[in-house]
This record gives C-alpha cells, structure tokens and sequence, in this order.
C-alpha cells in the first residue's frame, strides 16, 4: 500500500508539472504580444513596453516560467492587473462560493443516482428500470443553464422561495449566513448536480448488474441473505471501481464548469472570476486560476485512485 501512494505521488507531481508548462505555453508562447492584448490595439508604445517590463515578459521565457513556479512553490502568486490584488486572495475569496456548490451538486448526484442506479438494476426491464432509464436519458438531454433558467422562474419568481441570483455571504456580518448562503447555493448546485446525476445512475445501474452476474452473489443468496441485503452489503462495494472513476472526474467537472451556472445566479465564485479576468484581459489571472483548477482536478483523481486500494484489496497486493 505504501508503495502504491507513494507511485501515485510521483505521477501526481509529474502532471503537476506538464500542466504548468502547458498553462504557461499556451498563455505566454503562443504568437502575439501579452501587453497588447491587454492594453488594447489603441496602445502606445511605451504604454506596451512598460506593460511588458510590469509582467516580466521582457526576460526570457525559461526564467518567466522558473519564477512563476518558484513563487507558486513558496506561496506567492502575481498581482491582477484588474483588481491590484495577489491572484491567491481573490482565489481563496471565489472558492468559498465555488467549492462549496461543487460539494452539494456532488452531494445530490451521489444521493440520488446510486438509490436510483441500484433501484434500476434491482427492477431490470421492469416498469421501474424503465422510468428511471428514460428520465436519465432527459437528464443528460437538458442544458444545465437552461435548466438553471427553468428553476428560477419556478422557485424565485413564481413561488418566491428562494433568491433568483447572488450571494449573501456566509456570516452575519456581510448580511448573510450558513443558512442563507445554503438557500443561495442550492439552486444552483440541482441545475449542477442534473447532468451529472443522470449520467452516474446509468453507470450506477450497469456496474451493479454486471457484479449481480458474479459467483459470490449466488452464493450469499444461498446462505439466505435478502435480495436488498445483497445489493447494499456485498454488490455496491464490488461495484464502486466504475462508479468512483466516474464520480472523480464529475466532480471535477463540476469545479471547472460552474462558470456558466455562476454567471446565469451571478454567484462571486471561481467561474465568474475567470469569465470577469478574460472579459479584463487580466491574463495573469488567467493563468493562475487555470493552474488552480487544473491542480484540484489532478488532486481529486490521485484522492480517487487511492479509494481504489481501499475498496479493492487486489490492488494493494498488486500494487505493494
């Protein structure tokens, strides 16, 4: 096992790094000049070249991405041009709303579609599987800013339960509070969680009945365990290599593209920051939280891969 973390550490930094030089070439290697997208084709001259020099992109591209990462390394980011603020503040600040709505629409979608996914599997080409295949077919069908959209003219306009857009804060003293910003938040994680849930029952549903087809299944059923004790006690284990796999990259994706739901609820998160920063031309911004992002989606499918050792005891011998 210790073996096993410990491959799965290196191969966490290596992409780490083949990320950052990618973030980096595709930002700052590609053809065109940096200081003139950002200030515009109306520039002077020395306005660009002062530009250049605030951003370093005077000195060689090596020594640009040697610093970049040496400061990332030592807790430092750069400054936004926009907000004259370090990268990592406004950061911090915009994941208090983002990561939070990643771990409720998560927290929908894994309720919902293993009860149903296992359901579905239980009741095979019954009127039950039937109904659930069928919603999940419209579940994967619907936009989720179009869904968004649906939901607030239901709950914010029509019935006026909840807030149709924005933030109020977790504490009191920004006028808001646990309760609130969950009120806030929940809307938008079910516009998040549909797709997603509609796309985990399927492989829910198709994980169990291929494990349902296995020898120890029979042989519980012999000793006289129920069909339901079967399901939750022995098969949902067995059957959680597949459904991890894709649990990891939904929530990463959820992460990555709440950037549309933010701006149809005009939440203060991670996604509208970076829609904010490439509306500004704020590329250091960009940058940073591009890297961010694509850490958090690395860190989640290393966090899944040593799940797969626990649940699975075969890897742990495999893999020492």
């Amino acid at each position: 096992m210790p073996l096993f973390i410990l491959r799965r550490l290196i191969s966490f930094a290596l992409t780490l790094v083949a990320t950052s030089v990618i973030v980096f070439a595709v930002l700052e290697l590609l053809p065109g000049n940096a200081a003139q997208v950002i200030l515009g084709e109306t520039a002077t001259a020395e306005s660009i070249a002062a530009m250049e020099e605030k951003l370093g992109l005077n000195q060689p591209a090596p020594l640009r991405y040697a610093r970049w990462m040496g400061g990332l390394l030592q807790g430092q980011t750069g400054l936004s041009i926009s907000y004259d603020t370090p990268t990592a503040e406004l950061m911090a600040e915009r994941m208090q709303v983002t990561l939070p709505l990643a771990v409720m629409a998560m927290a929908i979608t894994v309720a919902v579609a293993l009860g149903v996914g296992i359901y579905a599997a239980s009741q095979q080409n019954k009127a039950g599987d039937v109904g659930v295949m069928t919603l999940s077919q419209l579940g994967l069908a619907i936009p989720n800013f179009w869904l968004a959209i649906l939901l607030i003219l239901l709950f914010a306009v029509h019935l006026q339960w909840v807030s149709a857009g924005g933030f109020p804060g977790w504490t009191e003293d920004s006028g808001g509070g646990v309760w609130p910003a969950v009120a806030a938040l929940l809307l938008p994680a079910m516009a998040l969680a549909a797709v997603q849930t509609a796309i985990l029952t399927r492989v829910t549903r198709s994980a169990v009945l291929d494990t349902l087809r296995e020898d120890f299944v029979r042989t519980a059923r012999a000793k006289g365990l129920s069909r339901r004790e079967v399901l939750w006690g022995h098969v949902l284990r067995n059957a959680m290599i597949p459904v991890l796999t894709v649990m990891g990259l939904q929530f990463g994706n959820l992460i990555t593209s709440a950037i549309v739901i933010e701006n149809v609820f005009v939440l203060p998160g991670i996604g509208r920051l970076i829609f904010q920063a490439i509306a500004n031309r704020d590329l250091i911004v960009v940058r940073d939280v591009v890297m961010l992002l694509s850490a958090l989606v690395i860190l989640i499918n290393f966090a899944i891969d040593v799940l797969y050792a626990w649940i699975d005891p075969r890897l742990k011998v495999a893999h020492g």
